[in-house]
């Protein structure tokens, strides 16, 4: 093993120089040609003593992302609500089917006055599915919230199995 190199003045002053300009203790070892450990060794011995915590940084830098990702999850959970709306408006409107076959393999459609029982349940299944990752996504904030959106819900799709059926 070949004797290590001693810290000069030079050394001191640019480890000082490079930390004021941001550069973390990895990045000013390999500009210096130094392990991260002499780096640290030097940097503690300074006066004042430097450091390389970036503790307070990666913190805040965490924070934000975090506050981000929950901005993305609010808006997410609008634009399922508004699914959950479009989608539960179509259960009383008229549908219009579709048909593709036949032994000349013509293309018809018809418009029924409403959708199927069998249709009407996909609908309330989507807007069922549409409203639970919405409040997965953003959960109501007052005491109770989800009790009280819960039986909201119940209360909803037994209106709609009443009034439809529950075929």
């Amino acid at each position: 093993m070949g004797k290590a190199r001693p810290v000069t003045d030079e050394d001191r002053q640019r480890v000082r120089e490079l930390h004021a300009d941001g550069k973390g203790r990895n990045e000013i070892a390999k500009i210096l040609g130094r392990s991260g450990r002499t780096i640290s060794d030097i940097a503690s011995k300074l006066e004042p003593p430097i450091t390389f915590d970036r503790a307070a940084e990666v913190r805040t830098a965490t924070e934000v992302r975090q506050a981000d990702l929950a901005a993305r999850r609010a808006a997410f959970a609008i634009k399922l609500q508004d699914i959950a709306e479009r989608e539960v408006a179509k259960i009383n409107e008229p549908h219009t089917y579709w048909d593709w076959g036949g032994k000349e393999h013509d293309f018809d459609t018809h418009t029924a006055p409403e959708p199927t029982p069998a249709d009407k349940r996909a609908y309330m299944g989507l807007v069922a599915t549409a409203v639970d990752r919405s409040l997965k996504l953003a959960p109501p904030k007052e005491e109770g919230g989800s009790d009280q959106v819960g039986s909201l819900l119940t209360n909803l799709f037994d209106q709609l199995r009443a009034r439809h059926g529950d075929h």
